[in-house]
């Protein structure tokens, strides 16, 4: 089972400047708790976001080159895969036709000048399955809603 996660505002903005709009430590709680013991699939640019290798989960890169410190696959390799496609925006795009569940988070917020959105999932046939709103924390500069969305391929 290929599926994803994102975490995107009310506008569907997932990055600006190469980072993650926001710092949501309850966001990225949600995150190490759906994807530990899985595989991560990521873009080259998602890759060089991260501060290191994310413990408890094995890491793949997509990428036409090299990529330091991890394993590079092509795209047929990560769709005989397990795991999660992280991102970025490109990645999401080639991938959201093949994933059959789907994690996201909506940050409530409408982040300005963000040069990286997630796709509008609208007529791709997913089923919203469980939604929960989650008031900022202390370490979140926002509220947010997760999401858990299915569709049968």
């Amino acid at each position: 089972m290929l599926g994803m996660i994102v975490a995107c505002d009310r506008n569907g903005a997932i990055g600006k400047d190469g980072d993650l709009p926001w710092r949501q430590s309850t966001d990225l709680k949600h995150f190490k708790q759906i994807t530990m013991g899985s595989n991560l699939i990521m873009g080259r640019k998602t890759w060089d976001s991260l501060p290191g290798m994310l413990p408890g989960r094995t890491h793949y890169v997509l990428s036409r080159g090299e990529v330091e410190g991890v394993e590079v696959i092509t795209f047929e390799q990560a769709l005989n895969m397990e795991g999660w496609i992280i991102g970025g925006g490109e990645i999401y795009k080639l991938f959201l036709e093949h994933v059959s569940e789907l994690h996201r988070t909506i940050i409530d917020a409408r982040v300005s000048d963000a040069d990286t959105h997630f796709p509008d999932i609208t007529g791709l046939g997913f089923t919203l399955t469980e939604e929960k709103h989650v008031v900022a924390g202390e370490k979140d500069q926002h509220d947010m809603v997760f999401q858990h969305w299915n569709r049968n391929l």
